[in-house]
């Protein structure tokens, strides 16, 4: 067995128990509220955006991949020596301040609840789609806090908010089951980026600490070169392995092979840029050894000036599953 399910169904069993697992197993296939009720008594099944058919067990239950609620934090300088310099860290950017959440920790956590230059955010990962996307965390005026639910859609991360208990879509950041079905998250412009770039960009930032201690490791060795993705139930994009990486704008998507040998690829309105020097996480245990993917900037052009735009660099499968009438430009 892969290493990646190996250390999720260990997760899970660990949890809940030998027979508890068998009955996920059995179920994991299909819709059943009723079973999910016992674990979820404050979800409102009633209401629901997508056909619970579409929801499956991720092996582990309600923030048995445990996120961080109380993140701390250290200057370059301390955790510099953790880094081998091409690691990917989400890089997000609020009014001047600058913080680094690397992929090599978000893999065993997938969300940190974080507040920067006082605004609520939400940095999220999903491993299985390869998807970093950040979020506001104020809905309609209130504030929320994230959790992971143990549930799947599309492969992708399902969260679940300790206010309402409501299910959420981490790709799209659409409340999809309960009380806030429908409710569209805010999402943040922000960028992947090596360690390196980060710290060249904001010397001055802060990085993320563990609460395990490291720098973090890829669970999912080799996932990204998999002939399937994990637990996926849906259509496959044409002309392109299911888990090539595209990078996402919108409904459309640019292959990274394609970005790679052009370097620099225009819209009427977007400019997309690709240059080496970052490793990839869902590569080798190690994420310093992984191949090199790259480093991708996404910009509007405003009259004379670019501006960074909301986009991901994820999976062709996950960028088909949530926009099937698409266009994947390879």
């Amino acid at each position: 067995m892969p290493i990646f399910l190996t250390q999720k169904w260990s997760r899970f069993a660990a949890a809940l128990g030998a027979g508890m697992m068998l009955l996920a197993v059995s179920t994991a296939g299909q819709a059943n509220p009723a079973f999910w009720q016992l674990e979820w008594p404050n979800t409102d099944f009633s209401k629901h955006s997508v056909p619970l058919d579409e929801i499956f067990s991720g092996g582990v239950p309600k923030d048995g991949i445990p996120p961080i609620y109380d993140p701390q934090f250290a200057s370059i300088a301390e955790v510099r020596r953790l880094y081998e310099g091409t690691e990917p860290v989400i890089s997000v950017v609020i009014e001047g301040k600058a913080r680094a959440y690397p992929l090599g920790i978000l893999m065993t956590h997938e969300i940190v609840n974080d507040e920067l230059a006082g605004k609520p955010i939400a940095v999220t990962y999903c491993p299985l789609c390869n998807s970093a996307v950040v979020f506001d965390r104020n809905v309609n005026g209130k504030l929320h806090t994230f959790g992971v639910s143990g549930k799947l859609r599309f492969s992708d991360l399902v969260m679940w908010d300790h206010e309402t208990e409501s299910w959420w879509q981490q790709f799209t950041g659409v409340g999809i089951v309960g009380q806030e079905t429908g409710t569209q998250l805010t999402m943040l412009p922000v960028r992947v980026v090596s360690f390196d770039k980060f710290q060249e960009a904001h010397p001055q930032g802060e990085v993320l600490l563990s609460p395990r201690g490291g720098a973090g490791f890829n669970p999912y060795v080799g996932y990204d070169t998999s002939a399937r993705p994990f637990l996926y139930k849906g259509s496959f994009p044409e002309d392109i392995r299911p888990l090539d990486y595209v990078v996402a704008v919108g409904d459309q998507a640019w292959a990274l092979d394609l970005l790679s040998k052009e370097k620099r690829v225009e819209t009427d309105d977007l400019v997309i840029s690709w240059e080496p020097g970052q490793n990839a996480a869902m590569d080798r245990r190690n994420i310093s050894q992984g191949r090199d993917i790259g480093n991708v900037t996404v910009q509007r052009k405003e009259g004379d000036n670019l501006v960074d735009v909301v986009h991901d660099v994820t999976f062709a499968f996950s960028f088909h599953a949530f926009n099937p009438d698409g266009t994947i430009h390879k």
